[in-house]
């Protein structure tokens, strides 16, 4: 199998997952994934065991047309480079699970007959998947609806796959308090904002680090890596625990009373095995503005309750202080998040694949 794309934890988690669950079916499988020169799965997937091949690539960049002077030599690099992979590794199956990786990798797999699958983790599909829509043999959603973005008989409903330490998490409490040194006296909120952080929450944070401390709340605080020099002044506040990136986040789970996170695809499949109410602060700054269609299919559900980010300075801590003091409106959140959840979902689609070399 010959997986590619990555980018950010939310394509690179689900693709190790998917590679994990392929192993366990059978150890015998050649697996090797194709990502991009720089990005996380660069780093992430030699550390869970598996070789990576990097393209030279990159997206456009709407921002500054300038970037985009070496865009298409990049290209050209990447499908080259692809195409030696695929002709030497000679892959039953190319897995696609998004990225900057995936499109020249799935391009040049059409080109050599090999089939496809898709693993579209978000409500609105990104732009290489629907380049490839009618080429691929299968494709692995999340979302109900996917069906205005690929062709209906080749949908299968499997969810997100999730990291192992979060989809059979213990839920123990007790070790997460001592792990933070947390006090059991207080109520605690743990605030994601995916692996780089996230500006508009840490900031709606900071400036209300006082009044969450009246309220007698505690946090657990990831500012991700670029926002954390800037963030550190507020660690001094004794209810306030931070770190640039949590790798226990098992642990951060279990020790939340409440969660403020992002909507990305992953996030939301993680946080409905979690169990746990959940504040969602989708980032405006992502394609088609895919995370708010996530989080509106939890709160249409009245799984989770969403604040926008053009209003999070002004209303996030003050919604935080609201479901903290409401537990009936704590356990119905938690109900139904929990049913929206999907544990197998990494097994699903390995089947799905080892289907599609049978």
């Amino acid at each position: 199998m010959l997986i590619s794309g990555g980018g950010t934890g939310g394509h690179v988690f689900p693709a190790i997952a998917i590679a994990n669950a392929l192993r366990k079916i059978d150890s015998a499988i050649q697996i090797r994934f194709i990502g991009a020169l720089g990005k996380l799965e660069m780093q992430k997937v030699p550390e869970a065991g598996y070789e990576i091949d990097g393209l030279w690539i990159s997206g456009f960049q709407r921002d500054n047309l300038l970037k985009n002077v070496l865009l298409p030599l990049k290209v050209i690099s990447s499908l080259t480079k692809a195409f030696g992979i695929i002709k030497k590794f000679k892959p039953d199956v190319m897995v696609g699970v998004g990225g900057y990786a995936s499109g020249p990798a799935m391009y040049v797999a059409t080109k050599l007959g090999i089939p496809i699958l898709i693993q579209e983790q978000n409500s609105f599909a990104g732009v290489t998947n629907k380049m490839v829509a009618q080429k691929a043999a299968r494709f692995c959603v999340a979302y109900d609806g996917m069906e205005k973005f690929f062709p209906k008989e080749k949908i299968v409903k499997t969810g997100n796959p999730v990291r192992a330490n979060i989809a059979f998490h213990s839920n123990d409490r007790i070790k997460s308090f001592d792990f933070f040194n947390l006090s059991p006296a207080k109520k605690t909120v743990l605030v994601i904002g995916g692996s780089l952080g996230a500006r508009t929450i840490n900031e709606s944070i900071r400036d209300g680090i006082e009044e969450l401390g009246k309220n007698n709340i505690q946090l657990i605080w990831q500012t991700g890596k670029v926002y954390y020099e800037g963030m550190k002044p507020a660690g001094k506040h004794p209810h306030v625990h931070i770190f640039d990136f949590i790798r226990e986040m098992n642990l951060a789970y279990d020790a939340a009373d409440v969660i403020i996170s992002r909507a990305g695809a992953i996030s939301i499949s993680e946080l409905c095995l979690i169990k746990k109410p959940v504040i969602l602060v989708p980032s405006p700054n992502v394609a088609e503005d895919h995370q708010t269609k996530n989080a509106l299919s939890l709160v249409e559900k009245n799984a989770a309750w969403m604040v926008k980010d053009s209003e999070s300075r002004q209303v996030l801590v003050k919604r935080v202080i609201e479901l903290i003091g409401n537990k009936d409106a704590q356990q119905k959140l938690s109900e139904n998040i929990a049913s929206l959840a999907s544990p197998n979902a990494a097994e699903l689609i390995a089947k799905e694949i080892l289907n599609l070399v049978k």
